[in-house]
């Protein structure tokens, strides 16, 4: 009996000794700080805003180095978020192992307007039940009065080129138009292009293009379509409007017949670009994962970047969360009195 119990414990031994790596392992070696000095090398040869904001990047390779080699496993995500939000800027993200997106930080004003707007309070100010684009992108009608409205959710893929010419038809003979961005939406540049250029009747300077710090002369914008919205325009804005709707909203402010209601944009202008390839903003680390940092820098008609600074509106009208809890949108209201 003995001697069996000798046998099986040799035999578990030499079970437990070859399998070894499935019940216990040494931290194995990683890319952590391959990856950190990768991102931290890409930030500062590509990001357009660091003297703008006044970070000292070489302040933050010394206090995030150490973290980065100490760093076991997944516990590099921590340290990527942290040195990412050191940016303050709610266009860069990463990827976690699972493909999710992470934006390590959100401009201040999103916080205070994200629930100062409503849709379905929106609609309780017309009559009829509104339309909807194909894409779900414009959701847009006829408010009593005869002024048109039009709720832009999203500049994204192709939506507006397509589905604009539409919208605007519809409410051509209006006595006035509201478009409402108060939404976080980014997009592409070419549907900003195809929503401001209905409204132009000459050409119009862009604003300034500064590509991995190059000066881009691009081409005035030319009208478009069968026809050009010359009444008054209404543009509803608010700390939620980011990206590509507050260079919509800069855009259409250039314009004699355009007052922007509201209050202040998010304050998101880093961009990207697919030509050349270092412009464009997705980048993979050593390890594989994937970091989003902005490589253009858009400005606004003054000259100066509407990263962190937003759009601000023409007219200031501020609405709270009480003011959608109580079934109120006082900004959507003045833009009506205005245009009636």
């Amino acid at each position: 009996m003995k001697k069996t119990i000798s046998i099986l414990s040799v035999l578990c031994l030499l079970i437990i000794l070859s399998c070894k790596d499935l019940v216990v392992t040494e931290p194995g070696t990683n890319l952590n700080v391959e990856d950190f000095e990768t991102a931290w090398n890409r930030i500062n040869d590509v990001y357009p805003y660091l003297e703008f904001k006044k970070i000292n990047w070489d302040s933050i390779y010394t206090f995030y180095r150490p973290l980065a080699e100490a760093a076991r496993g997944d516990e590099f995500f921590l340290v990527l978020r942290d040195l990412l939000a050191e940016l303050k800027d709610g266009h860069v993200y990463y990827r976690t192992k699972g493909g999710g997106i992470v934006y390590p930080y959100y401009p201040q004003r999103h916080f205070k307007d994200r629930h100062a707007y409503s849709p379905f309070v929106v609609r309780k100010y017309f009559d009829r039940e509104l339309k909807l684009t194909e894409s779900s992108s414009v959701e847009y009608e006829i408010l009593p009065g005869n002024i048109g409205y039009a709720f832009i959710s999203d500049f994204s893929h192709d939506y507006l080129i397509k589905e604009f010419p539409m919208v605007l038809e519809h409410l051509k003979n209006t006595r006035g138009l509201i478009l409402d961005i108060r939404q976080k939406r980014g997009g592409e540049y070419a549907n900003v292009e195809a929503v401001v250029t209905r409204f132009i009747s000459a050409p119009l300077e862009r604003p300034p293009f500064i590509l991995l710090g190059e000066v881009i002369d691009l081409p005035d914008f030319q009208p478009q379509g069968p026809f050009t919205y010359s009444k008054p325009v209404a543009v509803l804005i608010n700390g939620s409007t980011f990206s590509a709707g507050e260079l919509c909203t800069e855009i259409m402010k250039q314009l004699p017949n355009v007052t922007a209601i509201g209050d202040t944009t998010g304050g998101g202008s880093a961009g990207g670009n697919s030509n050349p390839p270092e412009a464009i903003t997705k980048y993979k680390l050593p390890s594989g994962k994937m970091i989003d940092v902005g490589t253009v820098d858009l400005r606004r008609y003054d000259g100066l970047p509407w990263e962190w600074l937003g759009v601000p509106p023409d007219i200031r009208i501020v609405q709270t969360d009480a003011d959608i809890l109580a079934g109120r949108d006082k900004q959507l209201e003045y833009a009506i009195n205005l245009l009636k």
